[in-house]
């Protein structure tokens, strides 16, 4: 079985109706669990008390947010390079899930800040950058909807999301590029000594996994939209031909 069999509309449909259900309870599920979990049943820190249990909410919706634009990117790619609908829409469907993640990601991080820094925002290196990675969201939804050629909408989308990409790097390791920034390095690293302590990081793997699989769930149950939409369309613009 090849990767490529999904390419068609069909199969897509057929497999991922299949799957939904499952991904839509076991994100479910996780996702309460990790966010009770780490709200109601951990210490406070005793640097940053009560505040940094956040990091349950903040940190699995930025690393979504970074991975959903890294999976449009592969699903562009693949668009420019072999011409696969189903890819392009993919892209398309993961747009909007990826601008809300942003999205609670800068306001999570904004009431993070505030007691940690005094302020809440600052010109920091990731929180630029992330904020540039919400303009290009909004961006690359707009694009697809000023252009009324699928096609035409599909490549110079996939171009900007090639240019985008830049800066959901720079959100991923701004840390590690400039030093001097306020933004906390990573909060879950090989490095023990840099980890967070299990109280906190086991209910945060727990809440990782479940955006996830939502994320997941959320790209199929779209991009199966965004299928029957065009074929709505087809259908609509063969009938007035007919007429």
């Amino acid at each position: 079985m090849s990767i490529w069999e999904y390419a068609n509309p069909k199969k897509f449909l057929t497999t991922t109706e299949r799957v939904m259900p499952f991904l839509w309870g076991v994100s479910g599920l996780l996702m309460v669990v990790g966010l009770i979990w780490g709200f109601f049943f951990t210490p406070d820190d005793y640097r940053q008390g009560s505040t940094v249990k956040i990091i349950f909410l903040h940190v699995p919706a930025a690393l979504m947010a970074i991975n959903a634009w890294f999976m449009m990117l592969v699903a562009s790619l693949i668009w420019l390079v072999r011409r696969h609908h189903v890819s392009a829409l993919a892209a398309r469907a993961a747009a909007p899930v990826g601008v809300v993640m942003t999205l609670i990601a800068l306001v999570t991080g904004a009431i993070w800040g505030q007691p940690m820094w005094g302020t809440w925002w600052a010109w920091d290196p990731r929180l630029t950058s992330f904020l540039v990675l919400f303009l290009f969201y909004l961006g690359y939804i707009a694009l697809w909807e000023a252009i009324e050629d699928p096609d035409t909408a599909a490549d110079l989308t996939s171009i900007l999301c090639l240019v985008g990409s830049v800066f959901a790097v720079l959100s991923r390791y701004a840390v590690n590029f400039w030093n001097q920034g306020l933004h906390q390095g990573a909060s879950l690293s090989l490095d023990k000594e840099e980890n967070v302590a299990d109280v906190f990081s086991n209910p945060l793997y727990v809440c990782m996994v479940g955006f996830g699989l939502f994320f997941i769930a959320m790209v199929f149950y779209r991009t199966g939209t965004e299928i029957r939409a065009r074929r709505i369309k087809a259908l609509m613009a063969r009938e007035r031909m007919e007429a």
